[in-house]
């Protein structure tokens, strides 16, 4: 159709997305009409693993536990890159074999140096 900004393609995707959202907000709005409404101190204190509370909630944690986060994200990033790689392994050739040796080395000596700054030690 000239003139036409909206194709009528996406017209199902519209739907389903107002749907979505419809049923959504229609949850929280009958949740929220429905359910008891009985606050009382206790209800409405921190709850910590059954334990009470005690002193400021905002601690400050070891750069440690950054780095290990960071390191994780790192190798894990490497497998993800190895499983399409070795979906396709025989028809990539040899070009895309050394590429990922040679990614799979770097991401090695990123783990020693890692392990020799003794990144991995959780003390």
């Amino acid at each position: 159709m000239p003139g036409s900004y909206v194709p009528s393609d996406y017209l199902p995707v519209l739907i389903f997305m107002m749907v979505a959202v419809g049923f959504g907000l229609g949850t929280l709005l009958v949740g929220a009409l429905f359910r008891p409404r009985r606050p009382y101190p206790e209800k409405l204190k921190p709850y910590e693993s059954g334990v009470e509370p005690v002193g400021e909630p905002r601690v400050r944690f070891s750069v440690r536990f950054y780095v290990i986060a960071m390191l994780f994200v790192v190798f894990d990033v490497e497998a993800v890159f190895l499983y399409p790689w070795a979906v396709v392994f025989d028809k990539i050739g040899l070009y895309a074999f050394v590429e990922m040796m040679i990614f799979i080395f770097i991401l090695l000596v990123g783990y020693i140096y890692a392990w020799r700054k003794d990144a991995f030690k959780w003390e």
